[in-house]
């Protein structure tokens, strides 16, 4: 008998209709030659630190650092775990074979991985990889079985990551909470220290911190209305140096963008030079440019875009579309890519048919080939799975919430095969005395993907808005307005949870860029399927609360992060080093054995580093 074990009961029941497993046991599906069963995600778990060592079982300073000579798992202590586990065991003791049909991703590996050796079966096992559960996603993957041991380093990869996590949060949790917790007689209050929720605390600190000790400085902004349209400063210098790219804080912190005078003193001169003397047209300018489709969702992507637009959390929208997923109107969710590989290209007519509450929108390609952009379509950009896109089985019985979820990734999908957007950018500089101006417009020609998204209001939409300019002449000349105001410079904004997956996405550093994003997801914190859950644990560790969109570092949370004075726990750019030694661990670059090491090291120096602190702070 071939035993296939899922990560779910509803994915196991996709399997074993597939299959021909149709008769119902208890614990698993049966027939045709196969049992078809099922975990409810983590059945297995690392052991407890008394459970290697008696002395572990108390809070002491004195036994820190706790580091197993091996790691060992065990099931967890539920009654209904004990039961399936049991059941999972008879039947691959039995079997001539298993098949992996975990989530095609690296926790889905190591759930099943450990299920499978606390068997004790010894039996040939294969993989199922698939990024969709349609019938013809797993009848295809069934068609393409690998042996497990060719994802070896997957498997290594997430048994390094559950280790690190392990040894860290086990070590440093206790560490923090026997050295600066304060304890009442009833209970001790636990400060929890993770390798990924304290540097994203600490990015929350942070910019709280940058937001409170803000001091505004004043500019001057210099601006004339000549025929009814309003010309800025122009000072070449300054306007290059602004278009260099930086990150998005960054620009908040500048003048606004605009060009400016630091001094009034130089405003004001500049206004009385300008007061009595006639505004001349020196130049106009008209260039065409182009806008491509937004990329496709990635699971972070998307989950941005949620909050920015219904206020989701990254937790909701992730529970939103694994549900779509396991309804098989959408691809596998847990992706950091938005590319797709070859191969989806001649399955996509067939993807659009099924979009049928949306062939409105496609007349404009109707008839047509589908367009193929290797702004989209690139095998070298693909790892395990591709971006996020509808499988062409037609969407019903949806909650609103997942009608929402399941619109933009319909759209989204629609719109890569729309062309550029076009339009004609007009810029118009002036002068005035030896001070010069310049206005822009902007007239779009074509507005092509743009109408896929016309009932939107959202501020990307807002941004795409037409500011068209009267016909301007070279040479022409007349009276104007001139107008001098003070400013200040603003402070960062607060982090929503749209503006912290971007910053846990690249260490960081927020960038609008696409393309230097992407360079930077190496170096990311945490995973796309385990960002949601660490904004969560935050929450529910009261580090931090919302308000309104804004996410707010609690007391605790500040006292916290100012008593850790490690950078390396702290520190998003250093643990991003951590996660990216992982994924070189699961494409085979890197020693999972170096990593742990590494990692112990670490934990060994905190401990004496906190240790060797004489001071006497206490977190209530």
């Amino acid at each position: 008998m071939i035993v296939c074990i899922a990560e779910k009961p509803s994915v196991g029941r996709d399997i074993a209709h597939v299959l021909g497993a149709t008769q119902q046991r208890d614990g698993y599906m049966e027939g045709n030659g196969y049992q078809v069963t099922w975990t409810f995600g983590h059945l297995c778990e690392l052991k407890e630190p008394h459970e290697y060592n008696p002395l572990w079982k108390q809070w002491s300073l004195g036994q820190l650092p706790m580091i197993p000579q091996r790691f060992g798992i065990k099931l967890k202590s539920d009654k209904g775990v004990e039961k399936q586990f049991n059941t999972i065991k008879r039947l691959m003791l039995a079997a001539e074979r298993i098949i992996n049909c975990g989530d095609a991703g690296q926790e889905g590996e190591l759930i099943q991985r450990w299920v499978i050796q606390m068997t004790g079966a010894r039996c040939p096992v294969q993989r199922l990889w698939i990024s969709s559960l349609t019938e013809e996603a797993i009848r295809e993957g069934f068609q393409s079985l690998k042996d497990q041991s060719e994802y070896q380093s997957l498997y290594e990869a997430g048994l390094s990551r559950a280790i690190g996590d392990w040894t860290l949060g086990m070590n440093a949790t206790r560490l923090y909470t026997k050295k600066y917790g304060a304890s009442t007689s009833q209970e001790k209050h636990v400060l929890s220290i993770g390798r990924v929720q304290t540097p994203t605390l600490a990015l929350i600190v942070k910019r709280q911190q940058e937001i409170e000790n803000f001091v505004p400085v004043p500019y001057w902004v210099l601006t004339t209305k000549y025929r009814d349209v309003l010309f800025s400063l122009y000072l070449p210098e300054q306007e290059k140096e602004q278009k260099k790219p930086i990150s998005s804080e960054k620009k908040e912190k500048q003048a606004g963008g605009e060009t400016s005078f630091k001094t009034r003193e130089e405003g004001e001169a500049a206004l009385a030079a300008i007061r009595e003397l006639p505004f001349t047209v020196t130049k106009v300018e008209k260039k065409k440019g182009t806008e491509a489709p937004p990329r496709l969702f990635d699971l972070t992507a998307l989950q941005v875009e949620c909050n920015k637009r219904y206020g989701f959390s990254a937790d909701t929208t992730l529970q939103l579309i694994q549900s779509l997923y396991e309804k098989k109107y959408t691809t596998y969710p847990r992706v950091d890519t938005t590319f797709l590989p070859d191969d989806v290209y001649p399955k996509c007519p067939q993807i659009m048919n099924g979009l049928r509450n949306y062939f409105h929108l496609m007349e404009r390609i109707k008839g047509k080939p589908l367009q193929k952009s290797k702004k989209v379509f690139d095998n070298k950009k693909v790892t395990d799975h591709h971006a996020i896109i509808p499988t062409g089985v037609p969407a019903q019985a949806m909650t609103d919430a997942e009608a929402k979820v399941y619109d933009l990734i319909a759209r989204r999908f629609i719109g890569i095969f729309y062309p550029d957007c076009t339009f004609d950018t007009t810029n118009v500089f002036g002068q005035v005395g030896d001070i010069q101006f310049k206005a822009t417009g902007k007239h779009i020609t074509d507005a092509a993907w743009h109408i896929l998204w016309q009932r939107d209001d959202s501020d990307e939409q807002k941004g795409n808005e037409e500011k068209t300019l009267p016909e301007f002449t070279k040479g022409e000349s007349g009276p104007h307005t001139p107008e001098l105001a003070e400013k200040q410079t603003t402070p960062p904004k607060p982090y929503t949870e749209a503006t912290l997956l971007r910053a846990m996405e690249t260490a960081g550093r927020f960038v609008d860029d696409e393309e230097l994003r992407d360079a930077l997801k190496e170096n990311g914190i945490g995973r796309p399927s385990t960002r949601a859950a660490i904004i969560e644990t935050l929450f529910n560790r009261k580090y931090i609360r919302k308000e309104k969109k804004n996410l707010i570092a609690t007391p605790t949370g500040i006292e916290l992060i100012g008593l850790i004075h490690n950078e390396l726990l702290k520190s998003a750019e250093l643990t991003g080093q951590w996660e990216r030694k992982l994924r070189l661990i699961e494409s085979q670059k890197y020693e999972a054995r170096q990593f742990i090491d590494e990692l112990k090291q670490m934990v060994t120096e905190l401990v004496i580093s906190v240790l060797s602190d004489n001071g006497q702070a206490k977190i209530n």
